[in-house]
């Protein structure tokens, strides 16, 4: 393409040369014309003259307009007056016109569009000197210029054509030498074939050949059916597959909160599915975790830079606090994004609520937390774990910031349907935002579809579903699944009595008997874990299985959350009301069959209530996974106890063993509960076996691992793609 317009610009700046050249030709060639002309003719004009023969006079000047070239001839005598002209005399040509000297003159005229060179000579007479007029028509010259130009571009043009194609050819076979060097590499690299003796590895071959050390290091540790996915085994991949790597993770939530209670400052880990995901893979890859600091005591743990080690008892990693206000809290956290972007993404029937002060709000906080990654960041291209739906433009901003960054984002909600996600105003900004990112996770297929659908209907992009990918303004976005998972062996388990203590304990703590039936729900106060809708399907169970009254006890254990929502604080209202209400109707000699403990749990207290309980309720109304139910599946190293599990939580398609359950029919609730409650124990250990297999095999470092490994094969094909671009 260069070259044909190199061409052509030089074809342009030929055409005025050879226009000049060819009209200086073109007057030297009349101008010696007309010369001959008047050679020939001078003396019989003269002899005409002093005979006053204008006959012959006359024909003397047709003989001469005879010439094609040659428009009109003419004679002035001295005293001006035309004496004699061919027919073709113009008109309104005039002695007066012709040029008056001693000596020969020159001079053009336009004669009815037509270019006319005129040349006059003087001839002597007794009477004085007349003058012969040759009219030359130019019109021919035009013509031999058009003819010349089109030589002239055709020559070029057929030169750079034979140029062009030799160089064509001589870079095709150039590219096809290096084609097949480099091909010849690759196999050589992949098979580990040796050099022949007396040759040197290229510096290109040497680093595919690194490269594919790397990819094999990785297939290996990926693929190998006894891997056994742990702290040691994600350290051991990312020192294999990404030595040096940087890691940063960016979430609204921070693993370690500071809090101020009666003068002392009180360490708090979060009631978060997220944090109980990320916070073990950050022990085991260390890095740098950068979220709100939300504690009232936060500001006060740590030094000039916002930055803490952590864990405190044993760090492994730094935490970057990022401080949002009171005003910016309500409308990023509270407004666009649990007003408006988790209900759109729920199917809980809770109307998403925009405001565009809120957008403001969301679009300011996410640039402060990608101004603060690419302020942490201590490579150009560090791997960037960015969090949740509050984060949605953090990975474009992040990727101005940090072009050469590897961005995985991962969306722990659910992805809703294209038609659904249009409701919200800022629907195109938010898929841009994400489409920043060099990898989208989402917990099942079923959401990465959903997300596809979403940017076919409403960004103008290319989606590729055979490689699950979209390419939007020349950046590959991969989508993926990654179930999201817990830590294995779970840190909560360690230092935990046996089951039959905990039975005991949990039993006397709420002053039930001995041999009394215990489910357990563990949530945050949040409309779409269906917490009234496990309520009333124990009222359910009760009505049509009153020999469980006295028997049964259903322990609800809530931790308030955003409760300046009024969503939420209504359904903490309401969960008091039903617990009550049901307690009535239901209870017996002062037992209450559901016992509602809102109040925040640390992880040791919640696996005493899961080793302690017959049965655990996750009733979601919808869930992009849900760990709880890997939670109580992990603590139940007596292979006891039964998983009720709603069919839309996305824990639903792993731990098929659970006895699913849809959470709006109270009644097939409530006779899975009896079922539950009656379950024999052999049953019990075969469903829950099945289950803990696939927890353990499935964990959180698996998960992370999953996505590490992806990071790092777009990374090694970024370099191969960069070596053979510098090999060209």
């Amino acid at each position: 393409m260069l070259a044909l317009v190199v061409l052509l610009a030089l074809t342009l700046l030929a055409i005025p040369p050879s226009r000049l050249l060819m009209e200086q030709w073109a007057n030297a060639d009349v101008l010696s014309r007309s010369r001959l002309i008047f050679g020939s003719v001078q003396g019989p004009v003269r002899r005409a003259l002093a005979d006053g023969d204008d006959e012959r006079l006359a024909s003397i000047l047709a003989g001469v307009a005879e010439d094609d070239r040659v428009l009109a001839v003419g004679l002035c005598d001295a005293g001006g007056t035309m004496r004699g002209a061919t027919s073709m005399m113009p008109p309104d040509f005039s002695c007066d016109s012709a040029a008056r000297s001693e000596a020969e003159s020159f001079s053009h005229i336009v004669q009815d569009g037509r270019h006319v060179f005129v040349a006059t000579f003087p001839v002597s007479t007794p009477a004085g000197n007349a003058y012969l007029a040759v009219l030359n028509d130019l019109s021919y010259i035009a013509e031999r210029t058009w003819q010349i130009q089109i030589y002239v571009v055709a020559t070029l043009l057929g030169f750079g054509l034979v140029i062009g194609g030799a160089g064509a050819v001589l870079i095709f076979y150039l590219l096809k030498r290096w084609a097949e060097s480099l091909r010849q590499a690759v196999e050589n690299a992949r098979r580990g074939k040796r050099l022949p003796a007396g040759r040197d590895m290229s510096g290109i071959e040497r680093q595919i050949a690194l490269l594919f050390k790397e990819i094999e290091a990785t297939r290996g540790r990926s693929e190998t059916a006894e891997v056994k996915w742990s702290p040691q085994s994600l350290h051991d991949l990312l020192a294999t597959t990404l030595p040096d790597a940087e890691i940063i993770i960016v979430s609204n939530r921070e693993p370690y909160i500071h809090n101020r209670r009666n003068g002392a400052i009180e360490l708090q880990t979060p009631a978060s599915g997220l944090v109980s995901a990320l916070e073990p893979v950050m022990r085991a890859c260390g890095g740098t975790w950068i979220a709100h600091g939300s504690g009232s005591a936060d500001r006060d743990m740590v030094d000039a830079q916002d930055r803490l080690a952590v864990p405190p008892s044993d760090p492994a990693y730094r935490l970057r606090r990022v401080w949002v206000s009171e005003e910016e809290q309500n409308g990023y956290y509270y407004g666009l994004a649990n007003e408006g972007l988790w209900p759109l993404c729920h199917i809980a029937f809770v109307r998403p609520a925009f405001r565009e002060e809120d957008w403001r709000f969301y679009r300011t906080i996410n640039q402060r937390f990608a101004d603060a990654v690419a302020a942490e960041a201590t490579t150009p291209d560090p791997i960037v774990l960015v969090q949740d739906y509050h984060f949605a433009l953090a990975p474009r901003m992040i990727r101005k910031l940090l072009p050469e960054a590897t961005i995985i984002t991962f969306w722990h909600i659910p992805w809703p349907n294209a038609e659904t996600f249009g409701i919200c105003p800022w629907k195109e900004e938010i898929l841009d935002g994400l489409l920043g990112s060099s990898i989208i996770g989402f917990h099942t297929q079923f959401h990465c579809n959903n997300f596809f659908d979403t940017v076919d209907r409403f960004i103008e992009s290319r989606i590729d579903r055979e490689t699950a990918a979209v390419t939007l303004a020349g950046h590959e976005t991969l989508i993926r699944p990654y179930p999201i998972s817990i830590e294995w062996p779970p840190a909560a388990l360690k230092g935990q009595l046996p089951v039959e203590a905990c039975r005991r304990a949990v039993r006397e703590r709420f002053g039930l008997a001995p041999s009394a039936c215990i489910a357990v729900g563990i949530e945050r106060f949040d409309y779409t874990k269906g917490i009234l809708d496990r309520m009333h399907s124990i009222d359910v169970l009760l009505t049509l299985h009153p020999e469980w009254r006295g028997r049964f006890t259903f322990i609800q254990v809530a931790a308030p959350t955003r409760s300046k929502l009024a969503s939420y604080s209504r359904l903490q209202d309401e969960a008091l009301a039903l617990a009550d209400e049901i307690n009535a109707r239901h209870g017996q000699d002062g037992h209450q069959p559901i016992r509602l403990v809102v109040r925040h749990h640390e992880p040791p207290e919640v696996f005493e209530l899961f080793r302690a309980a017959d049965l655990c309720i996750v009733s979601s109304l919808h869930d992009g996974m849900n760990l709880v139910a890997k939670e109580f599946v992990a603590a139940r190293d007596d292979e006891q106890g039964v998983l009720i599990l709603s069919t839309f939580a996305g824990a639903s398609r792993e731990l098929t063993e659970a006895l699913i359950v849809n959470p709006y029919d109270a009644r097939s609730m409530a006779e899975a509960l009896n079922a539950a409650l009656l379950m024999p124990a052999d049953e019990q250990q075969e469903r829950m076996h099945l289950m803990r297999q696939q927890v353990r095999e499935q964990n959180v470092y698996r998960w992370a691992g999953r996505m590490l490994l992806d990071a790092a094969r777009i990374r090694q094909r970024r370099r191969v793609l960069a070596l053979a671009g510098s090999a060209l």
